[in-house]
């Protein structure tokens, strides 16, 4: 198997119907497999997907365990060579991750790789800097000014290697994971995926950015939403968690 794409979803069916969609195309190909885990929905979204799509091979959890542990499960029972990690609020084409499936292919020191995410024509913050306590009280808050690599982004069309790449599209080598491991499961919600890329830049692998390719990403930013829920109190704690692992706050 080429190409494993990982979805995992929760209470999300309306946006899960069109991410799976957007992979039709792509779905076709005999050498990729979408795997969806749901973490305990109770939205049907495990029937409705069943149903139309049965192709798609669920992995079913029962409860909501988090986004690292829920990855991890689909990344153990894939077998593509590369992986794809999607958000269920992501809509994806097959140029995109062509794109990114070949670029990793011809650059064999690179272990994630990412592209564009865009939403109502604007481009989101994607790629990023070390997450510091400072950064993220202020994107807490929702007052994070705009950030220079945005700028950047919607006029660069060169390849860039930023500290991270956010979750919501990460396009992995089987060989990375072989490497470093698996998602760090201590984290609930939140910065996993900067750990994840931290700790395959700091075993050597490079982390690329390809602002040539782009997909829909509606960002739902939960955190924000609701500060005081619990949701927000495990983020945080995962925050902490991080920087007492990383040994880093700023």
């Amino acid at each position: 198997m080429m190409l494993s794409i990982v979805i995992i979803t929760w209470n999300s069916l309306e946006l899960l119907q069109d991410c799976i969609s957007s992979l039709d195309v792509v779905r076709q190909s005999e050498d990729v497999e979408v795997l969806l885990v749901d973490n305990g929905s109770k939205d049907d979204s495990v029937s409705f997907i069943s149903q139309h799509y049965p192709s798609v091979k669920i992995i079913e959890l029962g409860e909501n365990k988090g986004v690292a542990y829920a990855r991890n499960r689909g990344i153990e029972q894939s077998s593509g060579e590369y992986l794809l990690l999607l958000d269920n609020d992501t809509i994806a084409n097959e140029q995109a991750i062509e794109g990114m499936l070949q670029f990793l292919k011809n650059h064999s020191d690179v272990g994630i790789c990412g592209c564009k995410l865009m939403d109502n024509n604007q481009v989101q913050e994607s790629y990023k800097s070390y997450p510091g306590i400072v950064v993220k009280i202020k994107n807490l808050l929702n007052c994070q000014s705009k950030h220079s690599v945005l700028e950047t982004a919607q006029t660069n069309s060169e390849v860039i290697e930023p500290v991270y790449l956010i979750g919501a599209c990460q396009m992995i080598r089987r060989e990375l994971i072989n490497d470093i491991g698996l998602l760090d499961e201590k984290i609930f919600y939140g910065p996993e995926d900067a750990d994840f890329c931290l700790r395959a830049r700091n075993a050597g692998w490079r982390v690329c950015y390809l602002p040539q390719y782009s997909i829909i990403h509606h960002w739902q930013r939960l955190t924000n939403k609701k500060l005081f829920s619990l949701l927000a109190y495990k983020h945080i704690h995962a925050l902490f968690y991080f920087y007492w692992k990383h040994k880093r706050l700023f």
